[in-house]
């Protein structure tokens, strides 16, 4: 049996957390053995826990893209701390690979090992920023051919990849594994439906959009809100769902002015701020229309979410989201940062049942085909089946691109 350690760097809960936890969840103990290690504080290590696997608790990684002095030494020493405990952690427990679970996570595991040989797989769910400090991130991935790039979308493995990884592909590959949902817990349910808007007090004639995320002026929902301000003149029985909570930075302010900015536009009594929501398969049945107006967006997993329980999406054309939607088939693609745009988009679909249909069955269709965990699982063991290989860090490759859905 092979031993896995994965690395979280926070013990927050968000998109990467959950398909950690999915991966974890469903992982072939009888060949595979996981140990993860993360922050003692937050949500992560009691659910890993919940799953009856080891885990070991550590400091949280304080790092962010700065050039301001204080916070750079302060990040630097955070780094250190956490570099030296990984590395503790990692030699007790000698791992076969090591997961890191994004690219903060990969920075600390290749430091962490160096010296014991040990694979080190970089799961990429964000987009690095174009920064300065992404070039020395990129450096740092091709300062050891121990490291491996696992991206979650195209868009993510382009922009980690940038000039530099594109010459060293050899050195440090980069391989695309989209992610996955349960297409099982987020599928149409009408019961599910009927019961949660009775919870909602949510009458069936209303048309209910909704947005479903973290709270943070990248999601867009401020622009949501005045967008919805228009559309509830002239559609008087449209209610805005919005659910999500602020988790990192100074996002409980912009939590905070999304309220201001309802109650200055007059619709707060059409909107409801949820907060964070542990029955998001019941949410996404509830909805007429699920609205993704992200401005930048690695992957999109609350689009594929909402496609398997057959909710028409309409989502703004960046990024990850556009490997995931086919506009006007199986979801709708506006423009991002287009006010007007978005209006137009939402009345035309809120006024257009049979559209919302069109695009709910096609949804379903489409995740049922590119976005099964069945797939995600097959791909990733194919990853860690060919790193484990003796000489297989570079022989997997592929064969992981083997698997990949053709993108459209």
């Amino acid at each position: 049996m092979k031993k896995i350690l994965f690395y979280n760097h926070t013990g927050q809960i968000s998109g990467a957390e959950r398909v950690l936890l999915m991966i974890l969840e469903r992982l072939d103990r009888s060949r595979l053995e996981p140990v993860v290690l993360c922050p003692a504080s937050g949500r992560l290590m009691r659910m890993t826990t919940d799953l009856g696997i080891k885990t070991i608790g550590l400091d949280s990684l304080a790092a962010r893209f700065t050039w301001r002095p204080d916070r750079l030494i302060r990040y630097v020493a955070s780094f250190v701390r956490v570099i030296r405990a990984a590395r503790a952690a990692v030699v007790k427990e000698a791992p076969d690979i090591i997961h890191a679970n994004s690219i903060r996570a990969g920075l600390v595991m290749s430091a962490a090992t160096v010296g014991l040989g040990m694979p080190v797989v970089w799961h990429a769910h964000d987009l690095l920023p174009r920064h300065p400090l992404s070039t020395m991130i990129r450096l740092c991935a091709c300062a050891s051919r121990r490291n491996q790039i696992v991206a979650i979308s195209r868009a993510v493995a382009a922009r980690f990849s940038g000039i530099l990884l594109r010459w060293c592909h050899r050195r440090v590959p980069v391989t695309t594994i989209l992610n996955a949902v349960d297409l099982k817990r987020f599928q149409p349910d009408s019961a599910s439906r009927q019961e949660i808007r009775r919870a909602l007090k949510v009458a069936e004639m209303e048309v209910l959009v909704g947005t479903v995320g973290q709270l943070t002026p990248r999601k867009g929902q401020h622009e949501l809100i005045q967008a919805f301000a228009e559309v509830a003149l002239a559609i008087p029985n449209a209610m805005l769902l919005i659910v999500g909570e602020p988790l990192f930075n100074r996002d409980t302010d912009y939590a905070h002015s999304l309220i201001r900015v309802a109650n200055s536009l007059g619709v707060t009594n059409r909107i409801r701020f949820l907060g964070p929501r542990e029955d998001v398969p019941a949410i996404m049945n509830a909805l007429d229309l699920l609205v993704v107006n992200s401005r930048v967006e690695p992957f999109g997993l609350t689009v594929v979410e909402a496609m398997a329980s057959g909710t028409p999406v309409l989502a703004t054309a960046v990024d990850g989201i556009t490997e995931i939607v086919s506009h006007g088939d199986d979801g709708w693609l506006v423009q991002a940062r287009d006010h007007e745009a978005l209006v137009k988009a939402m009345l035309t679909l809120l006024r257009d049942e049979s559209l919302r249909q069109k695009l709910g069955r096609n949804g379903r269709i489409e995740a049922e085909t590119r976005f099964s965990i069945e797939r995600f699982l097959q791909e990733v063991e194919v990853l860690y089946s060919g790193v484990l290989n003796v000489g297989g860090m570079r022989d997997h490759t592929e064969n992981a691109r083997s698997f990949e859905p053709s993108l459209r």
